[in-house]
């Protein structure tokens, strides 16, 4: 007998950690829609009910009571009356917490599906909190909390809790969460041959450069050869930490697309929905009689839990009207639009969940700080498409946030006339002159705030460097030993210079830069009062009525280092680079190189502005000593950034010492083959190269390499020595400057190679730094290359 169609939806959900109320008026808001869409069964992202990135707030009984009083809260009414749900949060079984997954159907809890295989590699720490619950083991009881049965008496006191799967009059449903989708036994393949018609996935997954045709391709698979329905739903947006959940919720049938959200949407609740026949689903795995054959031989069953539920509607006009969806290709953003729409959305949801009233960047003119303005510019442009949409919901929510960030009387109708009009009220910039600084990166910074519409203001900083320079020698040197009284300098001590040696070359420039430091948080706390307090100036020129109760609140200061210079340590320490949070810290340089063409071709020739061509082509410079263009980055750190990102690459990624890592790159750099670039994908922890893209070198031409500056010598000695003593230099910098990455600005995730000490990069901060085993390893590899070579 043939199955009647069936609706499904599925979500992305911008859920924040511990915003019990916020995420609960979500999930209810999701149900709604799901329903008022016709669909009879809807599934949320993972651990939705308290967010995914609650972290060690899991240890806290507190965060469970307050998950299980959102569930009494979506029992009630008659939201979950006609409608299956699937929701995500955390449970407590026999004094061990699961991640878990519960059925809700008609105000009854149905069943507890905990998480087998916890996601426990990069980001991620699952182990840490949670337990996962074994596949041999049999389904218990679960005693309900007393919350639940004090709100609904009649209702059983214990639900299944186990590897279980939903039986309806017309479906089997299965779950698999997140990291067990990525698994090489995945739970999908043996529910399938049980029969399981429809996979389920909710899921915390955060966004990174490329990865996104990783998770399609699973999906792709997995309904390829086991047949089936596969729902996937993710978070979406900011939830409080250093990762943008990238959405992209899917539905997926016998390895065609069928449905598919946005990667990095805006809105709070986004639904998609398919309308699928499980005839097919039957019918596919029938024909495929190699699948029939192992279904018919496999021991293992799944325990039912029956349901008095049909997810096809009973009307029957109603079914009729519902029309299977027509499938799709999957649509994955190039990888420049990847960098404009994920940070650019975690900038959002950073700055109206922080209570600021907007951003503030020093702004060099160069590369970095140039895409970190673009980036809030894009975030600008984004919202302002969201205040005219033609959805009364949308506009109303942006229109209401944007008011109260700027901080608009209550009652204001103000409305922004264009995203420039947005990106004056919430963003502000500065460049920050010195006599090192140059008359191009003056003019770049200039012409850059006005592209986006940036409020931006100019600085000279020379006298707060002569200030200190001036403390300096004012300095009393206090012997506390009576022999050392006759060494002790007396009266003014001697300036240091520019033109003096490396210590007092580096120490000036150093104190430039944190000068800028200084002077960004100090502009940000301020500029908010003076804009505001010209408003009273129009009334009181005099300021004799002074508001001095009024709090203007402040600005969020923007770092703009990337994952290459953090790598090799090339910044200051509480420079600059020292801010509130970061949206590039984890984007390599010849990325942010690209996106600023990128943004040149889609955005700065709409606007007739060729600034940030001009940027993108520059020679990187940090303009801190010397006359304009002659201080070089590559030169000063003696690597390109070509290199650092082989070298990141090759370290992170393939989790290489210093000795495999020449050993690799020798190979690779001597034979032209690319290491890391826009045709390498990252999938499951591996690099994987596609030698169909390699287009960076000709076949056979070996990578030209930066000089050493801690032996220039080596040049000329061969090309093994020029490759170890890169490796070496590149081991060197990193360990002496690892101690940088403690107090590295939190950063969006984008790159995984990123050397952020918080959580995914996991070293020492002191180092050996001379490494002696593994260099001398190095040395020996490479004279076993050199007796092997042909004389």
């Amino acid at each position: 007998m043939s199955s009647p169609n069936v609706k499904l939806a599925t979500f992305n959900l911008n859920q924040w950690a511990l915003d019990f109320d916020g995420n609960l008026e979500r999930v209810k808001e999701s149900i709604r829609q799901a329903k008022a869409a016709g669909c009879r069964f809807r599934l949320g992202p993972e651990l939705e009910l308290t967010g995914y990135g609650c972290e060690d707030h899991f240890y806290e009984v507190d965060t469970y009571v307050h998950a299980w009083e959102s569930v009494v809260a979506l029992m009630q009414g008659d939201l979950t009356d006609g409608i299956l749900c699937d929701v995500g949060l955390p449970i407590i079984h026999n004094d061990v917490a699961y991640n878990c997954r519960l059925y809700i159907c008609n105000r009854k809890l149905l069943a507890v599906r905990p998480k087998m295989f916890l996601a426990n590699d990069g980001n991620y720490r699952e182990t840490r909190w949670f337990s996962g619950w074994s596949e041999h083991r049999d389904p218990e009881a679960y005693y309900l909390p007393q919350a639940v049965l004090d709100a609904f008496p009649d209702h059983a006191p214990t639900i299944p809790i186990g590897i279980v799967v939903i039986k309806t009059k017309d479906a089997t449903i299965g779950c698999e969460t997140c990291e067990e989708l990525f698994t090489p036994d995945a739970p999908h393949i043996t529910m399938g041959l049980d029969g399981v018609d429809i996979f389920t996935n909710g899921s915390g997954s955060h966004h990174q450069l490329r990865k996104l045709s990783t998770r399609i391709n699973l999906m792709s698979s997995a309904t390829s050869k086991s047949g089936g329905v596969y729902m996937y739903a993710n978070q979406l947006g900011c939830d409080g930490g250093r990762l943008f959940y990238d959405g992209c919720c899917m539905v997926w049938m016998n390895g065609r697309m069928l449905a598919q959200g946005s990667q990095f949407g805006m809105c709070d609740v986004e639904m998609r929905t398919a309308v699928v026949n499980l005839s097919d689903v039957r019918s596919y795995r029938m024909a495929f009689k190699s699948r029939s054959v192992q279904a018919a031989q496999s021991t293992k069953r799944y325990p039912r839990v029956e349901v008095d539920f049909a997810l096809s509607p009973s009307d029957k006009n109603e079914r009729v009207r519902l029309v299977p969806s027509v499938p799709r290709e999957a649509f994955i953003h190039d990888p420049m639009e990847e960098i404009a729409y994920g940070p650019s959305s975690w900038l959002w949801d950073y700055l109206r969940r922080s209570g600021m009233r907007g951003y503030f960047l020093p702004l060099s003119g160069g590369a970095d700080s140039s895409s970190t303005a673009m980036l809030v510019g894009i975030m600008c442009r984004r919202v302002y498409e969201h205040t005219r949409s033609s959805d009364p919901v949308t506009r109303r929510f942006f229109l209401d946030q944007l008011r109260r960030i700027t901080k608009e009387p209550k009652g204001s109708e103000w409305a922004p006339a264009s995203p420039q009009h947005i990106c004056e009220r919430l963003f502000h910039t500065c460049y920050m002159a010195s006599k090192f600084s140059g008359d191009e990166t003056r003019r770049r910074a200039v012409e850059l705030s006005k592209l986006i519409g940036a409020r931006h203001y100019s600085i000279v900083i020379d006298d707060i460097l002569a200030g200190i320079q001036q403390s300096w020698g004012q300095m009393q040197v206090h012997p506390t030993h009576p022999s050392a009284a006759s060494a002790a300098p007396s009266g003014r001590q001697p300036a240091p210079s520019m033109d003096g040696c490396a210590s007092e070359n580096l120490a000036l420039q150093n104190i430039q830069a944190r000068s800028r430091m200084v002077m960004a948080y100090y502009l940000a706390q301020l500029l908010p009062w003076q804009n505001d307090i010209q408003g009273h100036l129009a009334t009181d020129p005099d300021l004799k009525d002074r508001p001095t109760q009024m709090w203007p609140g402040s600005l969020l200061v923007l770092g703009s280092a990337n994952v290459d210079e953090a790598l090799r340590g090339y910044y200051t320490k509480y420079d600059c680079s020292a801010a509130d949070i970061n949206p590039i810290g984890g984007i390599r340089k010849s990325d942010l190189k690209q996106f600023l063409l990128w943004a040149h071709e889609t955005i700065g020739k709409e606007e007739g502005n060729n600034v940030l061509h001009d940027v993108a082509v520059a020679t990187p410079s940090a303009e801190l000593t010397g006359t304009e263009g002659e201080q070089k980055d590559e030169d000063d750190m003696g690597m390109s950034y070509t290199e650092l990102r082989d070298l990141g690459a090759v370290r992170k990624i393939d989790s290489s010492g210093p000795l495999s890592t020449f050993e690799k790159l020798y190979h690779e750099w001597s034979n032209g083959i690319p290491v890391c670039d826009e045709a390498c994908a990252q999938t499951i922890g591996a690099i994987h190269r596609d030698p169909q893209r390699r287009t960076s070198l000709p076949p056979g031409q070996r990578r030209e390499l930066t000089g050493s500056r801690r032996r220039p010598e080596v040049k000329q000695a061969g090309y093994a020595e020029e490759v170890a003593q890169k490796v070496k230099d590149f081991y060197f910098y990193n360990a002496i400057n690892r101690h940088k990455m403690t107090t590295l600005t939190p950063s969006y995730h984008a790159e995984n190679y990123s050397p952020d000490d918080n959580r995914f990069d996991l070293r020492p901060f002191l180092y050996p730094a001379a490494f002696t085993r593994q260099f001398r390893a190095i040395d020996d590899r490479v004279r076993e290359i050199k007796s092997a070579m042909p004389h």
